[in-house]
């Protein structure tokens, strides 16, 4: 007990160390975080532009697709900038404060993103299953509540976690191994036997993602069903169509999550350790727009007629 009190440590900073070793690759690793980062950017504001001021694109959907744009812009805005100024800088700290501020925000948002996505699968289960009543189940107001109703729980989400990670004392050193504060990072730095509150706010999440998920599958389910139903294989395949972008998302942001939080925990810069989070943090909000307007009609339409440019319509 004496010589856990003794290492016990009240951090003032971090050190961000999740960039290779060497000033050429840590310039190499920044300018590609930096390419990505305004490539996301971009993307992202592009449609919440076009779905802002185009008239055809004011049904629910696209109002959804306007607040996962938002938060992606969000999501990544909160780690990528911060580590790419510490790898110019040679300059790997952040302060206690940022760092408790960067994990309340990744997880508020990552939160927010997995609520938003379970809306959008009710949506597509009201636009298939429900046609007849679609206008009067996702009008306006209950589209807002809804919404609202996923940012309020991210920030619940994200608050309990924050909370719960830096309630802990660490230990030892105060180096993460990572380029931006994530909770199983900070986890390893705790001292033992301290990590049980925040272990048991992940184990009460989990299970009520697990719920959402289910219920989530439970409305695909019933989307397929009625799709199976259209006697026309090319209304099976247009139906279809609507909810692949909605299932490209949700498959792309639980995978990420997935192999980031079930994956090596270790305090030590294996490769592993340092790809896991790159790809859950970059990976889904520079793809989305991609995957939702690529291939859009209604989005390349839209671009069309602020652009004035026909060739488009031939992407």
């Amino acid at each position: 007990m004496t010589e856990t009190l003794t290492n016990m440590t009240n951090y003032m900073e971090f050190l961000l160390m999740g960039f290779p070793d060497g000033q050429l690759l840590q310039t190499l690793c920044a300018m590609l975080f930096f390419l990505i980062y305004v490539a996301t950017l971009m993307g992202n504001f592009l449609i919440v532009i076009l779905t802002t001021i185009d008239q055809h694109l004011q049904s629910p959907m696209y109002f959804f697709l306007k607040n996962l744009s938002w938060i992606d812009i969000c999501y990544i805005s909160v780690t990528v900038p911060k580590s790419i100024m510490n790898s110019v800088t040679n300059i790997h700290s952040i302060s206690f404060l940022g760092c408790a501020l960067q994990v309340f925000c990744v997880i508020f948002l990552a939160g927010t993103e997995f609520a938003l996505l379970l809306v959008m699968s009710y949506d597509r289960y009201a636009a298939i299953c429900l046609p007849l009543h679609y206008e009067t189940i996702m009008n306006r107001a209950a589209c807002v509540q809804m919404v609202a109703a996923a940012w309020l729980s991210g920030c619940v989400y994200g608050s309990l976690h924050a909370a719960g990670t830096f309630s802990v004392h660490f230990c030892g050193p105060n180096t993460i191994h990572q380029f931006f504060c994530d909770i199983p990072s900070l986890l390893t730095l705790a001292c033992h036997g301290e990590q049980i509150l925040e272990y048991a706010f992940i184990i009460v999440s989990c299970c009520f993602a697990f719920m959402c998920f289910i219920l989530m599958v439970i409305s695909y389910v019933h989307i397929f069903t009625v799709i199976l139903r259209i006697p026309s294989a090319q209304g099976r395949v247009k139906t279809f169509s609507t909810c692949m972008p909605h299932l490209t998302v949700v498959t792309l942001f639980l995978s990420s999550g997935f192999v980031a939080y079930l994956g090596s925990t270790s305090n030590s810069a294996s490769s592993l350790n340092l790809f896991m989070p790159v790809f859950y943090s970059l990976l889904p909000p520079s793809l989305n727009p991609v995957i939702y307007s690529l291939r859009n009609r209604d989005m390349k339409m839209a671009l069309c007629s602020i652009l004035g440019d026909k060739m488009i319509t031939n992407l």
